[in-house]
């Protein structure tokens, strides 16, 4: 068996836009996927099918999996002939033990691949307004760690020797457990009393806070807001900047706590909307969309295709589904004859277009209702042959006011929507114990579910109680009826418009 290749890599501080091209494309290409307790979970998702993935957190105070024998897995798949990836939060070289793995590695004769990270210091700086290099006042840039072994006092840090430095900023990792021990040596050591600092804790995440401060005045701060590990202490002249440039902490949803519940696939397009405004998006996939495709229909249908001349889409789900099996039986796009697109949604939209496809009908409102509206003012119903794809959950209204405008309708049943069970898994522990400041509902389905695990997902004492917002009228319709409240709606039923309904409720 030929030996397989481990992949080290740098998963980055946490926000998804700053993880490398290269780092999604090995993700992709794993066989085997070693992950991190400081990794985003949505890179778990981008593994390809039948990927396995182990899970070997590593936080201060509580070592999942020992050092050794994460080794010991990386050897031993790659020994196998596998493709691993083997992802570290931030950088896999910044004091994050890459080097001993790779040195494990390189003594088992086994291949190997380093693709750096952005580290912590990095991602901290920018995204609290911190330049950590700047003209006039600091002209070097020093990374140090705070973590103290007692079994290696030779590899301690002399703190005071640092405190004698000038025009530099320290960039400190792992320090909170010791943050007055250092401050105190550095101010031993020449530092300066009014000498800038600051913590960043969860850098470039929803989660992220941040306290400035000087040396003198730091732990105090720190310890009033409560901000523990993981965090990045910054010390020097730099740190002023921090109350003029920090753009990060004044975006929109800043400091917010958002629970979305859609699918773990949908999930990812309602999350970057959130992230990308300041939110810290916790996701509850209360439903789950699966393949479930009438084998007869479908072979009836795609054998007739010429003869249709329209195919409807409620939905994303169905038109993957959809060409997945197109594709198993043709291999070329023109296969669908004169076949006519019509979709609700702009990213139902998006994934018909992705075949080079044209839409050529969209209602302006996202419902079954408007659908049906607009393909009847094209006046090309009567006796028209059409294609309705649906799941098992879908409403009747559309077939019946397509049929009422005198279509003949074949529905293609293709995926199934299902309830989720999250009561045991820890992102509804997570929930219970410390509750959101909203809630989104995007379909029946998941307001459905979640009254369904009312009891599961109930709120802790002390926790916040979200408010619950609806991506329109149907939605909103089974809230009510099923006793949730509603807090806020959108003005239209799409992502966008329900992300500026909760941005405008919670401002």
């Amino acid at each position: 068996m030929s030996k397989g290749i481990v992949y080290l890599v740098g998963a980055g501080p946490g926000d998804l836009g700053l993880v490398t091209l290269r780092a999604k494309e090995l993700i992709g290409r794993a066989d085997v996927l070693v992950y991190d307790y400081l990794v985003h979970p949505e890179l778990v998702k981008w593994t390809r099918p039948g990927c396995e993935t182990v899970y070997v957190g590593k936080q201060a105070g509580c070592h999942t999996v020992a050092q050794e024998e994460i080794e010991a897995l990386l050897v031993k798949h790659a020994g196998e002939g596998k493709t691993v990836v083997r992802l570290k939060g931030g950088d896999p070289f910044v004091f994050g033990r890459g080097g001993e793995e790779v040195r494990t590695l390189a003594k088992h004769g086994l291949a190997f691949e380093v693709v750096p990270g952005v580290t912590a210091a990095l991602a901290a700086g920018a995204y609290a307004g911190i330049p950590l290099t700047q003209r006039h006042t600091s002209s070097s840039l020093i990374i140090l760690t705070g973590h103290e072994d007692p079994q290696k006092p030779e590899l301690q840090v002399d703190w005071r020797s640092y405190g004698a430095l000038r025009h530099a900023t320290l960039a400190i990792y792992m320090g909170m457990g010791h943050l007055r021990h250092i401050l105190a040596e550095l101010a031993a050591g020449g530092l300066g009393p009014d000498t800038p600092a600051a913590v960043v804790q969860w850098a470039s995440l929803g989660r992220q806070r941040s306290v400035a401060g000087t040396v003198t005045t730091l732990a105090a701060a720190v310890e009033k807001a409560g901000l523990a590990a993981p965090a990045i202490i910054l010390i020097g002249e730099v740190v002023r900047n921090h109350e003029a440039i920090d753009w990060f902490e004044h975006l929109p949803l800043y400091g917010r706590r958002v629970a979305i519940t859609r699918t773990r696939d949908q999930n990812s397009e309602l999350r970057d909307k959130l992230e990308v405004l300041g939110a810290e998006v916790l996701e509850l996939p209360l439903i789950r969309v699966t393949k479930d495709v009438s084998k007869e229909g479908l072979v009836e249908i795609l054998a007739e295709l010429g003869r249709y001349d329209w195919i409807v889409f409620t939905s994303a789900n169905g038109v993957r589904y959809f060409f997945e099996e197109f594709f198993k039986g043709f291999d070329d796009v023109r296969a669908l004859g004169g076949l006519r697109f019509a979709c609700v949604g702009a990213a139902t939209a998006r994934e018909i277009e992705r075949h080079h496809l044209k839409v050529e009908c969209q209602p302006a409102t996202a419902t079954g209702e408007s659908l049906a509206d607009a393909l009847i003012a094209t006046g090309s119903l009567d006796h028209a042959k059409v294609i309705v794809v649906c799941g098992n959950l879908n409403r009747d209204i559309l077939v019946k006011k397509l049929e009422a405008g005198r279509a003949i309708v074949d529905r293609l049943p293709l995926y199934r929507t299902e309830k989720t069970d999250l009561a045991s898994e820890p992102v509804a522990d997570d929930f219970r114990q410390h509750g959101a400041d909203a809630i989104l509902f995007a379909s029946s389905s998941a307001v459905q579910s979640f009254t369904e695990q009312a009891k599961g997902l109930k709120l802790s004492k002390g926790a916040k109680r979200p408010l619950a917002g609806s991506i329109g009228p149907q939605t909103s319709e089974t809230m009510k009826k099923l006793g949730l409240p509603v807090d806020f709606t959108a003005k239209q039923p799409s992502l966008d418009a329900l992300v500026e309904a909760l941005t405008r409720k919670l401002r």
